[in-house]
């Protein structure tokens, strides 16, 4: 299956942002990396975002529909463009970056379902519960200001009363955000 690249060179993708009966987080380890993120990736030519988030789900982290409840969407496109170094120029069409859909998910089934080896070539090789807005510490440079967006646009499905404030390593530039 082919990824959907835009004629801007933005790939189309979700994000997955899954929640425990806590309010913590999922956060993958990238396989073979020091790196973590959430669950992510392309949405296929033949998919909508929901579809590809269900593949995605199943894929990276072992989950099936009947396991999670969606309790929010971002409600347009988050974009975020790729360092040069990390553009594959050989490649055709160009991709610059991703433009995601975020799904804000609840665990209704058994945290003992997420099993992270599921495809050929498992993204994860370990995953782990952390605070709401730790991700935007642990996920690579360059995709820190999405995580920023995605997290503050989905928060309040999450804590109707207010997001935890960020916290003290939460750098000036992204104030504004959630706050």
């Amino acid at each position: 299956m082919s990824d959907c690249i835009d004629p801007r060179g933005f790939r189309a993708n979700v994000g997955i942002i899954l929640s425990d009966v806590t309010r913590a987080v999922l956060v993958g380890g990238r396989a073979g990396q020091s790196g973590w993120q959430f669950p992510q990736g392309g949405i296929q030519l033949d998919e909508s975002p929901e579809e590809a988030m269900y593949r995605e789900l199943h894929e990276e982290i072992g989950l099936q529909r009947t396991d999670v409840e969606i309790l929010a969407c971002t409600t347009d496109w988050l974009y975020y463009r790729l360092p040069k170094r990390f553009v594959r120029r050989d490649r055709q069409p160009l991709c610059i970056g991703q433009k995601q859909r975020w799904y804000l998910l609840r665990l209704v089934g058994d945290e003992s379902k997420v099993q992270l080896d599921t495809s050929d070539l498992p993204e994860f090789d370990r995953w782990r519960w952390v605070d709401f807005w730790r991700p935007v510490k642990d996920v690579i440079y360059f995709k820190r200001p999405v995580y920023v967006q995605a997290l503050d646009e989905l928060a309040p499905a999450l804590f109707p009363d207010g997001a935890p404030p960020q916290p003290t390593w939460w750098p000036s530039r992204w104030l504004g955000h959630s706050e």
